[in-house]
Formats: C-alpha cells, structure tokens, sequence
C-alpha cells in the first residue's frame, strides 16, 4: 500500500523545505534588516548613559518598552476631575521658537536645542539647584539620580509624594535637559506653555515602576532668561514632592492642591504622626529601575 493509494493527490504532505525563491528572499531582506538594527542600536548608544545599561540586552530592554511608548508625549494628561485644578505655577510665559527634537526612553535626550556642559545656561541652571540645596529651608539633598544611576540630582529629605528614594529632578550634563515629577495641573501647563514634555512611559498603572505618571522633561534653558523659568518649574517639583514652598520658612509646608484622593489617583503617601512612610532611599526598589542599584540616590550633604 502506497501513500497515493491512502490519501488522494490534494491531501498527500509537500515538502517543507524552502524553495530556491525563500532563499533568494532571505538574502535580499537580511542585510538591510541587520542594517537597520545596527544603525538604530548605534541611536540608542549615541544618547549616552543613563537609566540602562549600553548593552545588547539593554537595547532590546527599551525596544520592548518602546511598543508601550506614549502616541504623542506633548499631549499633557487629564487631571482628575477629583484634584484640583490649580498646581504651585499660576502662569509661564510661552517658549518661544520651536519645540526641540527628543528621543529615546531610558536614556531620553534631547538631539537638538542642546545647551549641556560646558555652556553658560547649563552653568547658571545647576548654580541655581545647588542653591537651592544650599539653602536649609528647602530640606533638599544632592546626589546621583536614582532614575538615570548617572549625573546630579536632587532628593526631598522628607518627601510627600511617592518618587524613587525621594528624587525631586535631575539635570542631564549632555544636553542640558531636565527630568522631574510634577503636580498634574503644573506638569499641563509647562506643556502647554512650551517648556516640556511626558516621559513616553509615564502612563502610570503598570508604569509606574519604572517613572512617576506625571514625569516630564523639561527642555534645556538656552539663555539666562530661560534658566530662570526651568528654575520655577523646579520650585514646582519641590513643591510637589516634598510639600516645601521654595525660599519659605524652613518646615513650612503647603498642601493647598492635595485632596483626600491623591494617594489613588496620582500615588501620593502622607506624613504619618509626623514620620514620613517613605522617606528618601528607604522607597521600595520596585517602584523604579535606578532604585534597584543600591549605590544609586543615596543622600548626602550638599558640598561645594
């Protein structure tokens, strides 16, 4: 018995192996394909550390993340109708000129408008953080991001809302960019008004182990002008995470944009009988990348 004696033509099995016209297919699609990743691979690379290793197995970490990206991160996120409306910036002054081009997700740089070390508005902005370090008032500290596990960055002594190990922002030396975590009626009007935009992961939920929902990147000052807007955007994130109206008496705190719905809707955690539940680098690892490198967002002294 034969197989064409068991099953008709049309059912008899066909060879499996690939044709001469496979092949021929897989020889023109392979090189441009091995360029394409190799070109994006050196994309990634060019955008300089921060956040995630620069390795193979760090590229494809941000690729998987990148089918979750943002559609359009110049669009700010409603506020909840259950929060107030009104955040610590009551106005900003439009940026002027166009918006720079951003790329990336850990790290996220921006490829134009860049105004890093060693320019004189990147001077002026990190004097005007390390002032407000200096300044006892603002219970602030300095120390490596816990976000990006690479530059400055600047921690809440006592924070209010859940960020890792307390970071309030932190400023990228290559570019002259920001990274920080704002109320969401501040975190719009910043975007509104010109001065940044969302991390593409910020969507909270699942997210939010990785960044805040209201993570923003705010644009590099370009002139003396400019760093004096980033710097109120800054006193905003200080405001926020910590509850301390920059300059204001030490211990003042001011929670005139916090409702009894915070802590659902945007992840903020209250003092407790005077002892902050989540204080500084005592924030669980999970709820970021750079907590899970124990060497990161340590706090200390600020020290000229």
């Amino acid at each position: 018995m034969t197989l064409q004696t068991v099953f008709p033509p049309s059912m008899q099995p066909t060879s499996s192996a690939p044709g001469p016209l496979s092949f021929l297919a897989l020889l023109i699609l392979l090189p441009p394909a091995i360029y394409f990743i190799h070109r994006d691979y050196q994309s990634f690379l060019s955008l300089g550390a921060g956040g995630t290793p620069q390795t193979l197995a760090g590229y494809l970490r941000i690729k998987l993340l990148s089918l979750f990206a943002l559609p359009n991160t110049r669009i700010p996120a409603p506020i909840p109708a259950d929060l107030r409306q009104n955040g610590y910036l009551t106005s900003l002054p439009p940026r002027h000129g166009p918006r720079p081009d951003v790329a990336g997700i850990a790290p996220h740089r921006q490829t134009t408008q860049r105004h890093g070390a060693p320019t004189a508005p990147y001077a002026q902005l990190v004097a005007r953080l390390r002032a407000l370090v200096g300044d006892p008032r603002n219970a602030l500290a300095e120390g490596t991001s816990c976000f990006e596990k690479h530059g400055t960055g600047l921690f809440s002594r006592s924070p209010l809302t859940r960020t890792c190990r307390g970071e309030v922002c932190h400023v990228h030396g290559s570019d002259g960019s920001l990274h920080m975590t704002l109320y969401p009626a501040d975190a719009k009007l910043v975007i509104e008004k010109g001065w940044g935009e969302r991390h593409p992961i910020a969507r909270g939920g699942f997210f939010s182990r990785f960044v805040p929902k209201h993570f923003v990147m705010v644009y590099a000052p370009r002139d003396e002008e400019e760093v004096e807007v980033v710097a109120r955007i800054v006193g905003a994130a200080v405001w926020w995470v910590s509850g301390v109206c920059v300059g204001k008496e030490e211990g003042v705190r001011d929670d005139r944009s916090r409702s009894e719905n915070d802590e659902r809707v945007v992840g903020v955690v209250r003092e407790s009988d005077g002892d902050p539940e989540w204080v500084g680098k005592n924030m669980p690892e999970r709820f970021c990348l750079g907590c899970r490198e124990k060497q990161y967002g340590r706090m200390q002294a600020y020290t000229s």
